[in-house]
């Protein structure tokens, strides 16, 4: 990953104020999306750690991961596989594996699912997300690639907000922290 693009990443990330009522501000990437530079580079920088570990499928949760699985999944030349929420509106036909999250940030649970015929047990499985914070969705999709008998390589992300233990056992690894954002 270059030095550029971390830099043009930090440039266009925003801490927004959601208005009356919030505890905490929002973090927005939006202006990610819009730059042809940064879309064009992220995929393969996200991956490049893990290229060694052979990944055969990018899995990523909805919604934010279904922009950046997809960038991933192409840059190591796989196939992608989303993990679906309840609240998304549209569940994909077919028999579903769920997993729920342990508490987030904010106390929330999150339920992911992937169809049962997606993941199997010669897969090499890399999670992509915009953001880890404390690895609750991270856990649930770990445990979705276990109950299907998937090989768990890691998480790439755009931002890794984890202590280092948490980190290692998860096997995230990240492009910027915090601490590298305005």
């Amino acid at each position: 990953m270059t030095a550029a693009l971390r830099t043009r990443l930090a440039e266009l990330f925003a801490w927004v104020d959601p208005g009356p009522g919030s505890s905490h501000l929002v973090s927005d990437v939006s202006r990610w999306w819009r730059d042809p530079q940064v879309l064009a580079a992220l995929g393969p920088a996200l991956v490049a750690p893990f290229r060694a570990e052979r990944p055969t499928v990018v899995v990523a949760p909805a919604v934010t991961g279904l922009m950046l699985g997809p960038l991933a999944a192409t840059a190591l030349g796989v196939g992608f596989v989303p993990a679906h929420k309840p609240g998304d509106g549209r569940l994909p036909a077919g028999p579903l594996t769920w997993a729920r999250s342990p508490p987030d940030f904010r106390g929330r649970q999150v339920d992911l699912a992937v169809r049962d015929d997606r993941l199997d047990a010669d897969d090499r499985v890399l999670m992509v997300d915009d953001w880890v914070a404390t690895g609750a969705q991270v856990r649930a999709v770990r445990d979705l690639c276990a109950a299907r008998g998937a090989h768990w390589v890691g998480v790439a992300a755009v931002v890794v907000d984890l202590p280092d233990p948490v980190a290692a056992e998860l096997g995230v690894r990240g492009l910027l922290t915090p601490a590298d954002l305005p």
